[in-house]
Parts: C-alpha cells; sequence; structure tokens
C-alpha cells in the first residue's frame, strides 16, 4: 500500500515538473511603442508591455503612463515635480482602441524570453501593480513610462542583457536637442519647454538615458543580444505593426512666436528710431515688455528654487527674463524716475549681453525664437540708459 502511494506521488511530482515548463512556455511578452500624438503631453510617444496566456486568450497590456487630470493641484504638482504616475492594466484591444481612434501606429516586438524569464517579468509587474506598489514619482527624463518599461526588462535580466550600443548610429544629442526632435513644429510648446527647463539639459545623453524616449527604447531593444541561457540570442525575437497610419508632416502653422517676436523686434526699432528724433522715451511699450519679462522670470525662479524637478535648475533663461524687470515696468509709470534705476537699466544691459554669451558658448541653449526679443531687449536697456534724463517720457 505504501509502495502504491510512494508510485503516485512520484508520477504526480513527475508531472508537474514537466507541466511547468509547458505552463510557462504559453505566454507571450511584447514591447508596445506607440507614435507621438497632437497633444503636448502625448508628443513624445509611449510604451507598454504586452502580454498574452494563450492557453486561455488573456491579453492585456500594463501601462506606466497613467495619470489622472483631475487630481487636486493637477498643474501644480506637475511643475513643482510632485506628481504621481501609476501603473495601470488595461485589456489589449481597449488599449488599442484609444491608439486607432487617434490615428496613431503602434508596433510590436516580441521578446525571445526564456521560459523562466517570461514567469519573473510577469512576477515583477504583478508586484509593482500591487496597491501599494503601482504609484511612482514621475520624472519626465529619468523615471517615466519608457524608462520604467526598460528597467523591468534589465531588472528581470540582469546581467543577461547586452545593450549593443556599439552598433547603433551615432547619436551625440543633448536632452534639449532630443526634446527637440518630438516638438519642433508645436512651436509654442517648445518655446515653453525651454524656457522652463535649465542649462543641465545642455550636455549629450548616453545611449542609456535617450531611452527616456519610447522610439529610442525601441531602438535598443531591436539591438539587445540575451546570453548566458544558452546560445546569444536577440532580445527581439520578431517584429510587426499592429496600427500604421500615415505621418503627416508637421508645420509651424500660421501664429508661431519665431515671426511674431520679429515683428514685435521691428516695432520696437520703429518706436526708438521715431523716438529719437523726437527725443520722447515711449516708455509704454517698454512698461508691458519689461513687465512681460518679468513675470516670466517670477515662474522661472519659482521653478529653480521651489520644484523638485533637477532639470529646472540652473536656468539662464533667468539673465533676460528677471523677476526685477517687473519692479522697473511698475517704476517707470511714475513721474520720477528714481537714481537706482539706472543703475540697474545698466544691470539689466549686462545680464542681457551674458545671456548671449552663455548661449554662444553652449553653456545653455535658448530657444531661437527668442533672438529678436534679447535683441530688443539690448536696444531698448541702451536706449533708456542714455535717455531717460534727458528726453520727455510717454506712457
Amino acid at each position: 500500500m505504501n509502495f502504491k502511494k510512494t508510485i503516485v506521488s512520484l508520477i504526480f511530482l513527475l508531472t508537474v515538473s514537466a507541466l511547468a515548463p509547458v505552463q510557462a512556455q504559453q505566454y507571450q511578452i511584447s514591447l508596445l511603442t506607440c507614435d507621438p500624438g497632437e497633444e503636448i503631453y502625448s508628443s513624445f510617444g509611449h510604451s507598454g508591455i504586452r502580454v498574452i496566456e494563450l492557453s486561455t486568450g488573456r491579453d492585456v497590456v500594463y501601462n506606466y503612463g497613467t495619470f489622472d487630470f483631475g487630481a487636486p493641484n493637477f498643474v501644480l504638482n506637475f511643475a513643482g515635480g510632485r506628481l504621481d504616475y501609476y501603473l495601470s492594466v488595461s485589456t489589449f484591444d481597449r488599449f488599442i482602441a484609444e491608439y486607432d481612434y487617434f490615428k496613431r501606429s503602434v508596433r510590436e516586438q516580441v521578446l525571445s524570453l526564456n521560459e523562466q524569464q517570461k514567469l519573473e517579468l510577469i512576477r515583477f509587474l504583478e508586484t509593482n501593480y500591487l496597491p501599494e506598489n503601482r504609484a511612482y514619482r514621475y520624472d519626465f527624463f529619468f523615471d517615466n513610462c519608457a524608462t520604467r518599461v526598460r528597467d523591468a526588462v534589465s531588472t528581470v535580466l540582469g546581467d543577461q542583457l547586452i545593450w549593443d550600443d556599439e552598433v547603433r548610429e551615432p547619436v551625440d544629442k543633448t536632452f534639449r536637442e532630443l526634446i527637440d526632435e518630438m516638438v519642433y513644429y508645436m512651436t509654442w510648446s517648445d518655446l515653453g519647454i525651454d524656457l522652463a527647463l535649465g542649462s543641465r539639459l545642455d550636455r549629450d545623453a548616453t545611449p542609456l538615458e535617450e531611452q527616456f524616449l519610447p522610439k529610442y527604447v525601441e531602438g535598443a531593444f531591436s539591438r539587445a543580444m540575451i546570453q548566458g541561457d544558452g546560445p546569444t540570442r536577440p532580445l527581439v525575437e520578431k517584429n510587426r505593426t499592429i496600427l500604421n497610419f500615415e505621418k503627416t508632416e508637421g508645420s509651424f502653422g500660421a501664429i508661431n512666436p519665431y515671426w511674431i517676436f520679429w515683428v514685435v523686434a521691428i516695432i520696437f526699432t520703429g518706436i526708438t528710431f521715431f523716438g529719437f528724433k523726437k527725443k520722447k522715451l515711449f516708455v509704454g511699450f517698454d512698461i508691458a515688455f519689461f513687465g512681460i519679462l518679468g513675470i516670466i522670470g517670477i515662474v522661472i525662479s519659482l521653478l529653480w528654487i521651489g520644484s523638485e524637478i533637477q532639470s529646472t535648475k540652473y536656468n539662464w533663461n533667468i539673465l533676460w527674463a528677471f523677476p526685477g524687470h517687473l519692479i522697473l515696468a511698475f517704476t517707470l509709470f511714475k513721474k520720477t524716475i528714481k537714481p537706482w534705476v539706472l543703475k540697474y537699466l545698466l544691470f539689466a544691459l549686462i545680464m542681457a549681453d551674458a545671456a548671449v554669451v552663455f548661449w554662444i558658448l553652449g553653456w545653455q541653449s535658448f530657444h531661437p525664437s527668442l533672438i529678436p526679443l534679447l535683441l530688443v531687449l539690448i536696444l531698448r536697456t541702451n536706449y533708456l540708459y542714455y535717455n531717460i534724463g534727458k528726453f520727455k517720457r510717454v506712457v
């Protein structure tokens, strides 16, 4: 009787051990890469992990790019670097329907993981999806939907994963240049990003750091290899296109900062020339100009000092958009000009010249549309400095 029980137990154990790899082989895991959308929050693309359980047909997508627009103080938390993103899980059909609706292409790279690696990756994702783990502090450059996907695969494979970056085409682009690739034609958004982000972005990104953008994760996965569990093999087993929409050529749009700022520069040049001929200072224009620059400077200062986002630090846009310009704007309203105004105008002129030097030396790259505004700033500070006590002021 004991002998029969032993035989039955052995058969049971052998059956379970034989079924384990079969069960693991029923999973297919893929990287999904989604093309950029037309809104600023979707303009950089998206990455997700697709898991198919072939035996049951269960087909889900793990999505690290979920956030809540309706969360309290959403804008302030986003600007302050205190916004949490979440790992969410949805069916593949529901996930893909959104991209189909917005006409955004989606590509799939099936990963050539072995049975154990698949199970470990699923376990890793499910652990991340626990209520106490699913939220994470979002960082656009170093901790986002794309880097989280990359890190999940990298954590599971460890030293077995080889990023074969030597075979890639040389990029040698700064973080700012990588952003510009995605939002170049969204001129106002591109300007806003360049105003908000500081000089730390003006260094070349390493191949690993480039992967904050989903398209670079896709490229890195296509080159990566797995070693140490048999013959070395590519990380990506096969590629397929799930949605394919024709990309439209971008355009600056009719109203963009490039021509608008040049119009502003022409107007101020004309005002300066006419005022010099008439020996008048049309300070009403200066009040508006310096007031706007001062407000921008306050925003830059708050992002520098009050935000947890490291990329908003050391922002040398503050050299030309200085908070003190707002005080100057209010002072120009008054009938009498205080002696300190001349000193401040000289200070503002030096700061504007320093901004040009910083730009030329590559310490920080400013948005190209700002060239005419810098010229206006230098022109008007010069003009006011030499003539504010001589010419009649007209508001």
